[in-house]
């Protein structure tokens, strides 16, 4: 039963292929690109205390309904607060048929101690 959990973990922490990974810093450097989306899959309680300008919030339970409201020819830079959920949003979004998908390492947490 432990083997079965470690492995269920460790499979939601595994990157998704074709989905760009980039730090806070390189995130930094590319805040602002109109050609690129930006969403927050954190709740809207945890994105109401802290958010980046720029990002919208869509809650990780809401993606799957309201992709359709993204556009499919930018790019999505998905955001939470430490990169789990944000892989999932990630997995979701592949799912629908994205493309240029990106990933936030280590989320929000890692974007306050930069």
């Amino acid at each position: 039963m432990i083997v079965v959990f470690i492995g269920f973990f460790a499979w939601r922490l595994v990157p998704v292929k074709g989905v760009r990974n980039i730090t806070t810093v390189q995130l930094k450097n590319e805040l602002g690109d109109k050609n690129k989306q930006y969403i927050d899959v954190r709740t809207p309680m945890e994105f109401k205390g802290r958010f980046i300008k720029g990002f919208k919030n869509i809650p990780l339970d809401q993606l799957s309904n309201k992709a359709v409201t993204l556009s499919k020819d930018k790019e999505v830079v998905v955001i939470c607060q430490s990169g789990m959920r944000s892989t999932r949003a990630a997995k979701i979004l592949k799912k629908f048929g994205f493309k240029q998908i990106t990933n936030i390492k280590g989320g929000m947490s890692a974007w306050y101690e930069n």
